[in-house]
């Protein structure tokens, strides 16, 4: 029943999508979709998050260490440290709540170049998560892609956007980014549903790693300031830390944790893409919220009575 409402929810929509709903707190879970891995787009900034608080928690870095972000080393992103003009300081843990809270790609960079994307890798092994892979950095991926379009990187190929001589132009180039074959899961920092809600149970639970770490990662997650699509099924008595995700044309996501009031939670993720070749219409947040609520709503019921 809930698989076939769920199959409504994206046909509806027009859609791809899979779902993920643990309860946090005991072995029920939901899972739709699940079988490969999708573009994961900015819900992976919690992994970089954690491992960046561990390594703090475990003596190997100081998250009040300060460090210079210059915009000549800014990653693309429309928000964060990539429109400031001049160099600015921050922490890294500073850093880690622009990641988080506004998906700044410059501070992500940073924090990836710190912390190391093997580092990254041997604990979600040690987790038991290795089916959500990071590619490299943001702008590492930006470059891949527009090369993929036959220029020199990302900035090449977004000179030669701004500079064409119709809209028509930008659009063909546009078009060839989108269907970049750096765009696919495995080429692009990529995860499966399942594995991001069972990270962020881990977290929940201080499992991830130490509690002091998996304390701050619920901390930020909670001061989230951009749209939480998931938090749209849910009416404001139901508490709701998350981290948002997209990628124009290719993925809306979302992962995150529902509280409601009488203490149950469920740890939820949402990823869509659009349906079939040559689509790149991305569902509305709605869509997504809708999904998460079918979802833990089914696990809600299932709880038993106190």
């Amino acid at each position: 029943m809930i698989e076939r409402r769920l199959r409504q929810v994206f046909s509806e929509a027009g859609c791809e999508g899979s779902v993920a709903a643990l309860d946090v707190d005991s072995e029920n879970r939901v899972m739709f979709g699940d079988a490969e891995p999708m573009v994961a787009a900015s819900t992976f900034k919690i992994v970089v998050a954690l491992e960046l608080f561990c390594q703090g928690a475990e003596g190997m870095l100081d998250p009040t260490e300060r460090v210079l972000l210059s915009p000549a080393r800014a990653t693309p992103g429309g928000q964060g440290f990539c429109i400031f003009e001049d160099v600015a300081e921050v922490s890294l843990r500073d850093a880690a709540r622009m990641m988080l809270t506004i998906s700044d790609n410059t501070a992500t960079d940073l924090l990836i170049r710190r912390v190391s994307l093997s580092r990254v890798h041997d604990r979600l092994g040690r987790l038991g998560l290795d089916r959500i892979r990071l590619a490299g950095t943001i702008q590492q991926e930006f470059d891949a892609i527009g090369r993929d379009t036959g220029h020199a990187g990302w900035a090449d190929m977004a000179r030669a956007m701004s500079e064409s001589v119709s809209p028509a132009d930008a659009d063909r180039i546009w078009e060839r980014a989108l269907t970049s074959p750096s765009l696919r899961p495995g080429r692009i920092t990529s995860a499966t549903a399942g594995q991001m809600a069972a990270l962020l149970q881990l977290i929940w639970l201080d499992r991830a790693g130490p509690a002091a770490a998996c304390r701050a990662v619920r901390t930020l997650l909670g001061q989230q300031r951009l749209t939480r699509k998931i938090a749209t099924g849910f009416g404001g008595e139901v508490r709701v830390a998350a981290k948002s995700g997209t990628l124009p044309g290719c993925a809306s996501n979302d992962v995150g944790v529902v509280e409601y009031p009488d203490g149950s939670r469920f740890a939820v993720a949402v990823f869509t893409r659009p349906a079939g070749p040559g689509r790149r219409t991305l569902p509305p947040d709605s869509v997504l919220g809708a999904a998460a609520r079918l979802a833990v709503e089914h696990l809600h019921r299932r709880r038993p009575s106190p």
